[in-house]
């Protein structure tokens, strides 16, 4: 064996000594919990054969309580890139087998490197998160290490999509990096996110909670939003990563990708004609008419059990990607609330910044009224969803189906939030506010005085109905285009898509606004 032979043999020694990660016994126990190692997360992410590793030697350099005696495979974290798809992609995955997957400077460092060429080469970034916590024994320099990488964050937010993946235990200040990014997703029974654990909650405040009613999968996307997808396991977990990158563009110059399709792109949807019930009172199923307009019926959720009265959704028309905000009749009515406001601003911002049209279908009769709204901030909180729609410069098309009511009906995306194009079903009922409230507020003398009073509230709210619970008032003033037949919606919204998709809005320069938070 000459030198050059040895030097190769070397490499491939020292390559296959890190490959172990944590050793044998490390790895059967990640793998005795159902979960994956690191390694094999990101070999289910990637085309096969087109992972590429970077920093795979990285070693760290703390000395502190007998760590310069320590060896820590790819010091904790496997970082590299590769092809999604097709498409390029750069991730990063936390090894808990190698020292528990614990952040320290060089750990970090690895991190903010594959973040920093992810933005120059202007593609996702994906962080698979498992890991210990901060590493103790570096103190100051692995607190660093999270901070340049929340610095990171924000920088790369909105300008190419951050996904976070929850596969383990998350907690303290590593929680933060994945609040910032676009989509959280966790792992049913095996991963956690929590400032505080079981423990310190329990002696601080002696209210005793377990890990997974604390901050497991289904806890965050239920209570309290953090998290967008609860999975059902790791390969679960990475095919829907997989999945909603189909749906994105590389970063927020490029055009999201457009799908091919064998079904033909204009069809009519004969079932719309009989979606909204006879029964004013008897709610529909929202996802009927997204099932209904999109390519092939299928749509994609985040935030599924998250504030369940509003959908958000991606979907495709003519190929191309579509961002979906929706009512939910089945949901407490459909009315907007603190938590559907919150999760409606945020998908808006999310779509704008990457280039992503938006279709809203209003189906609302107003705010949800209560003490504990209007002590929790529903102004505040309503006004980010007005604020999110009149930011938006991507192309915006409306649909209402049916109650579009009071500052609900302003908030949903109306033409005076700058609606590219406004469609309303004839069963739409545009108005301040329902016909038996309006009945009784202007009419209240007439009624009272009335022999008898509840026919002529029954009169009046008739005649209410016929004059302002329609949609053709909006229409005559032009805040409505066009009143449509609901089986021909997919067509309308097909060809307004077709025409507004080239649309360009400028506005005032600004550093940015102070959007109510």
């Amino acid at each position: 064996m000459n030198r050059v032979q040895k030097m190769i043999h070397n490499l491939k020694e020292k390559d296959a000594e890190t490959l172990t990660m944590g050793g044998a016994t490390a790895v059967e126990k990640q793998k005795a919990k159902g979960k994956l190692t690191a390694r094999e997360r990101l070999d289910r992410l990637f085309d096969r054969g087109s992972f590429r590793e970077i920093d795979r030697f990285v070693a760290h350099r703390c000395t502190n309580f007998g760590m310069d005696r320590v060896e820590i495979p790819a010091d904790g974290v496997v970082t590299g890139h590769g092809l999604v798809d097709g498409r390029p992609v750069f991730a990063y995955a936390q090894d808990v087998t190698s020292r528990a997957g614990s952040l320290g400077e060089m750990h970090a460092k690895k991190i903010c490197k594959v973040m920093d060429m992810a933005m120059k080469a202007g593609v996702p970034i994906i962080g698979m998160n498992d890991s210990g916590g901060a590493r103790i024994q570096e103190g100051v320099d692995a607190l660093a290490g999270y901070g340049e990488i929340f610095f990171r964050n924000a920088g790369a937010s909105g300008v190419i999509p951050q996904i976070s993946a929850i596969m383990g235990a998350t907690a303290g200040g590593a929680v933060y990096s994945p609040a910032m990014t676009d989509f959280v997703f966790m792992v049913k029974k095996s991963s956690h996110m929590f400032i505080t654990g079981p423990d310190v909650i329990r002696s601080v405040t002696g209210e005793d909670v377990g890990f997974d009613t604390l901050g497991g999968a289904v806890t965050h996307c239920t209570k309290s939003g953090v998290a967008h997808f609860a999975c059902e396991d790791d390969d679960d977990c990475i095919t829907n990563i997989k999945t909603l990158l189909s749906y994105l563009p590389a970063n927020n110059r490029d055009a999201p990708p457009r799908a091919l399709s064998e079904e033909p792109i204009h069809r009519l949807c004969p079932e719309l004609d009989t979606l909204i019930p006879e029964n004013p009172m008897k709610p529909y199923d929202m996802f009927d008419l997204i099932r209904a307009v999109a390519d092939h019926g299928t749509y994609f959720e985040p935030h599924s059990l998250f504030a369940p009265n509003i959908i958000t959704c991606f979907i495709r028309l003519g190929g191309r990607t579509v961002g979906v905000i929706a009512n939910q009749p089945k949901v407490l009515a459909g009315c907007l609330d603190i938590n559907t406001s919150d999760k409606a601003s945020r998908f808006i911002r999310f779509c704008d910044a990457f280039n992503i049209p938006l279709l809203t279908i209003a189906d609302v009769p107003g705010f949800l009224p209560g003490i504990q709204q209007e002590w929790g901030g529903i102004i505040r909180h309503g006004a980010k969803l007005l604020w999110s729609y009149s930011e938006a410069t991507v192309p915006k098309l409306l649909l209402i189906t049916k109650k579009d009511y009071g500052g609900a009906y302003l908030a949903m995306s109306s033409r005076h939030l700058g609606a590219d194009m406004a469609f309303a079903w004839p069963t739409a009922e545009i108005a301040v506010m329902g016909a038996q409230g309006a009945a009784n507020v202007i009419h209240r003398k007439e009624i009272k005085g009335a022999d008898n009073p509840e026919a002529m509230r029954t009169e009046k709210i008739g005649e209410y109905n016929d004059l302002f619970l329609t949609p053709y008032i909006a229409a005559a003033r032009g805040y409505i285009d066009a009143v449509i037949v609901p089986s021909e919606t997919r067509n309308h919204l097909l060809d307004a898509l077709d025409v507004m998709c080239s649309k360009r809005e400028s506005r005032p320069e600004k550093k940015h606004g102070n959007i109510p938070l």
